[in-house]
């Protein structure tokens, strides 16, 4: 968000209507890449099952979804961060994607917004990546979009505010309280997917039907 914010004109920054305008133009498009990722990698998933069988092998994919879920919330509570260096399997990608990013600057437009997000959506970020391996439970390209998309939108309070607000909610997001909280919770959301995987995959009847009619 740094990043836009000042590749904004001074005019755009000082008025509020337009900044913001421009802040959901740059996460549209952040949304948008999301969506693109997660088709991609739900089209994976739906290879997996073809291999796996559409029984025993979907619920590995929920558990596998699950446990990252976990993985999720040990990173973000601080007690796993080895986790960040998933953030290398996008690193060529970005190396490609970045001076594309830098072209666009300074953002004059809405839809130079719009493009600017969807190029920075694929900046390297462990919990985006992590998030994005687990849709690989989504079983279809629709269903990993869907997904995606709303990991994106789940977002959006938060970036949205960060971005309006600048650097002020930086030291209370580093609030190790905070981060331990949100992380247990995760972690909770995790363990229970363990036991109830359809909290996690609400397309698991519809994924078995169509594996079984392959």
């Amino acid at each position: 968000m740094g990043a836009l914010s000042y590749g904004l004109p001074s005019g755009a920054r000082q008025k509020t209507s337009s900044f913001l305008a421009f802040l959901l133009a740059y996460n549209s498009g952040r949304i948008l890449s999301y969506a693109l990722a997660g088709g991609l990698m739900g089209s994976v998933g739906g290879r997996l099952l073809q291999l796996l069988g559409p029984g025993q092998g979907h619920r590995w994919l929920q558990w596998g979804a699950a446990l990252i879920v976990v993985l999720i919330g040990l990173h973000i509570a601080g007690w796993l961060p080895r986790l960040a260096r998933v953030e290398r399997i996008g690193a060529p990608l970005w190396r490609r994607l970045e001076p594309l990013g830098r072209r666009l600057l300074p953002v004059k437009n809405l839809p130079w917004a719009l493009v600017y997000g969807m190029i920075w959506g694929w900046l390297p970020c462990g919990l985006v990546y992590t998030m994005l391996i687990s849709t690989a439970s989504r079983v279809g390209p629709a269903s990993g979009a869907l997904y995606m998309t709303a990991f994106g939108v789940g977002t959006l309070p938060a970036v949205l505010a960060a971005g309006l607000l600048a650097g002020k909610l930086y030291h209370l997001a580093r609030l190790p309280y905070l981060k331990v909280s949100v992380g247990v919770i995760i972690i909770i959301l995790g363990v229970l997917t363990l036991w109830f995987p359809e909290l996690l995959d609400i397309d698991a009847k519809s994924g078995t039907v169509a594996g079984e009619q392959n």
